[in-house]
């Protein structure tokens, strides 16, 4: 089975092809209009979702301190020794005592001790807990230009049309507004009024014959 050279996800970086249907300021409502075009049986392999302005967003969570880092470190050991301890226990034979506790302490005890070298090592230059994401400033839901009107006459229709663009392809430029161009027989200025006691034109009054 072959497909076509545009439904292929590119290997290297490549920048997205289509025209823009719909722009979003977040990416659940992006996300939205994708599934209800997939809902409509529109070709959604023909659609992409682009991001722009892209904002690395750090959100600090906690103040790390010692007890905080060995608690932390703790509960993540247990839970891994959990997990082991339930795979030594499926694969082990039925008369082989529980081993879920003893590796869910060992495990607490190796993070404790993991945590808290690492904050002793990084003491004074981060102590705080925190969560990193990578946000844009909207998101555009581009289409093939093939698909693009039936994409936007659908969300239209069911009230998800976001903001879109209204001059077409991705990367264009827009169309500047249109100049009007003065006639040559036509002044550039309106021509000032009459001084009283003459007439259009005359700059002096005329004196009474």
């Amino acid at each position: 089975m072959s497909f076509s050279r545009s439904s292929r996800i590119p290997t290297l970086p490549t920048l997205p092809e289509g025209e823009s249907v719909a722009t979003y300021p977040t990416y659940l409502q992006a996300q939205k209009a994708v599934e209800l075009l997939a809902e409509k049986s529109f070709p959604v392999r023909a659609v992409t979702i682009v991001g722009t302005d892209l904002q690395m967003v750090e959100r600090v969570l906690r103040r790390l301190s010692y007890p905080s880092a060995a608690l932390g470190g703790f509960a993540s050991g247990a839970w891994f020794g959990l997990f082991v301890g339930l795979l030594l226990t499926l694969f082990s034979s039925p008369g082989t005592a529980n081993v879920i506790l003893p590796a869910m302490l060992f495990g607490g005890a190796f993070g404790l001790l993991f945590s808290v070298i690492t904050y002793s090592l990084t003491r004074g230059r981060r102590d705080f807990a925190s969560s990193s994401q990578i946000v844009a400033t909207s998101y555009s839901v581009l289409c093939l230009a093939e698909h693009a009107h039936r994409a936007r006459a659908l969300l239209v229709e069911s009230g998800l049309g976001g903001v879109v663009d209204g001059w077409g392809t991705r990367g264009a430029t827009p169309p500047a507004p249109p100049v009007t161009a003065a006639r040559p027989d036509q002044p550039s200025t309106p021509p000032a009024p009459p001084q009283a006691g003459g007439t259009v034109g005359d700059d002096v009054p005329r004196p009474p014959a």
